[in-house]
């Protein structure tokens, strides 16, 4: 025991011994004059330091909040638009949905719609080409003008034709005389020429259904040389029985371009369109009150070369219908 109080009491001399340095007189003076420098000169360096540290610090601080702020409300707009896109994506499908819908009920209207037109068309067609043949009798046609409806069904004859004539494609070489189309408007056309064969008929379409006529003759102007010649035909034929009434020639050769229209149509080749022209400027120049009111425009622009070469044809109706017309213009003083 006494031997273990021995030991710890050197311990604590030696320890003792360890705390102190000896230092010369002149490094103690040296080293408290330089404590007591930097005692002075330190906190001004170290505070000044820490201070802008400090500043920065704070700034820095207060820079990362604000930005830690942007980002939560960009994250907030970020959800909000994410929400606003979900709820424009489902609005879009559902948008897709009604237009498929849509679409495929609009189809299915035109579906519908083609077929009626379609049988709209064939009824038509059926219903007048046995009208054409029942209007070939005087007192059926006179049935026909009597009836409540006549004026209205020349006004949609007009229109029928019309509207056909503006379905022929631009590059239509050859029309399809067996479609249900054609046959429709052959008939239409076949009508209207039967009616105006009788004179209560041409003096019906003078009077109640000049839109027709006019149809007519803007008709022959717009459609190409060589083109639905049968409909052309028929056109004509109807032209120069209406002419036969006074007052249809009257009005046929005061329309507008109608001496331009016969010279034009002079040129198709078709030999048919070419003999009822014929028919039809005989028909309306061998009439005094034209003469006298288109005389001039006729001597001006008569195509006489064109009336020569197809009273040279070989269809022999059309060559002799061509000579006697030259025969009827020497009254305008050309030489054959």
């Amino acid at each position: 025991m006494w031997r273990s109080a021995g030991l710890a009491g050197d311990a604590q001399k030696a320890e003792t011994k360890e705390e102190f340095v000896k230092v010369t007189r002149r490094d103690l003076e040296r080293l408290t004059t330089e404590v007591m420098q930097l005692r002075d000169f330190l906190p001004k360096i170290v505070n000044g330091d820490i201070l802008g540290t400090f500043q920065k610090l704070d700034a820095i601080e207060s820079n990362l909040e604000k930005k830690e702020e942007e980002i939560e409300q960009l994250r907030m707009d970020c959800e909000h638009f994410r929400a606003r896109l979900e709820t424009a994506q489902a609005d879009c499908m559902r948008e897709k949905k009604e237009k498929l819908d849509l679409r495929q009920q609009l189809n299915e209207a035109k579906q519908q719609l083609l077929q009626q037109a379609e049988y709209c068309t064939e009824m038509g067609a059926a219903v007048c080409t046995l009208l054409w043949g029942v209007s070939s009798n005087e007192e059926a046609v006179k049935s026909i003008l009597g009836a409540s409806k006549a004026v209205k069904f020349f006004t949609i004859t007009a229109q029928t034709m019309e509207s056909f004539v503006k379905s022929l494609s631009e590059d239509m070489k050859q029309q399809d005389l067996d479609s249900e189309e054609n046959q429709f408007v052959l008939a239409l056309a076949g009508i209207v020429t039967n009616v105006a064969a009788l004179a209560c008929g041409r003096e019906f379409l003078v009077s109640s259904s000049r839109e027709l006529l006019d149809t007519m003759m803007h008709l022959l102007g717009d459609m190409k040389p060589g083109l639905c010649n049968k409909f052309k035909v028929l056109m004509l034929m109807s032209l120069y029985n209406v002419s036969i009434n006074l007052k249809g020639l009257k009005y046929i050769s005061e329309s507008p371009g109608f001496i331009p229209l016969l010279w034009w149509l002079l040129n198709d080749p078709d030999t048919e369109v070419c003999l009822h022209v014929l028919r039809l400027l005989q028909s309306v120049l061998l009439e005094p009150e034209v003469l006298a009111r288109s005389g001039a425009e006729v001597r001006e622009t008569l195509p006489f070369q064109r009336i020569v070469a197809l009273s040279q044809s070989r269809n022999a109706e059309l060559q002799a219908l061509a000579k006697e017309l030259l025969e009827d213009l020497k009254i305008f003083e050309y030489e054959a």
